[in-house]
């Protein structure tokens, strides 16, 4: 059984289940756990609304749930998935959200933009 922390969360990686690429990291609880596998889409905890948040539910871009995987320690969950509507994980709009490396230059860390490019405008889905 998956651990949950002291909140009652346990942190969700979700990955494209044809390329492995990495879409976004999240929250989930048992009762998110629990209705991704009855549906059949990624269901998350939004920390931010406190509240169980459909991924996908206001832009359509939903995750479909292609397996669901836990780690030696039972305390973080991998999330195979295919993305569906603009196919984009992000509320940016781009595929995943780690779009930006974390680079250093000089000696000075700073973000350099990859070239993942929004598939949609987030001012027209989220308004």
């Amino acid at each position: 059984m998956p651990r949950y922390d002291d909140k009652g969360l346990i942190t969700a990686v979700v990955t494209e289940a044809d390329t492995g690429l990495p879409l976004m990291v999240a929250y989930m609880n048992a009762q998110a756990v629990k209705l991704s596998l009855e549906t059949g889409e990624a269901h998350f905890w939004s920390r931010s609304r406190n509240e169980i948040w459909h991924k996908g539910a206001t832009s359509g871009n939903t995750l479909e749930i292609v397996e669901i995987r836990t780690d030696c320690d039972q305390d973080c969950l991998w999330v195979s998935a295919h993305t569906k509507g603009h196919g984009a994980a992000c509320h940016t709009g781009r595929k995943s959200c780690f779009y930006r490396s974390v680079v250093s230059k000089n000696g000075e860390i700073s973000l350099q933009m990859n070239e993942d490019q929004p598939l949609f405008d987030p001012k027209d889905v989220y308004k």
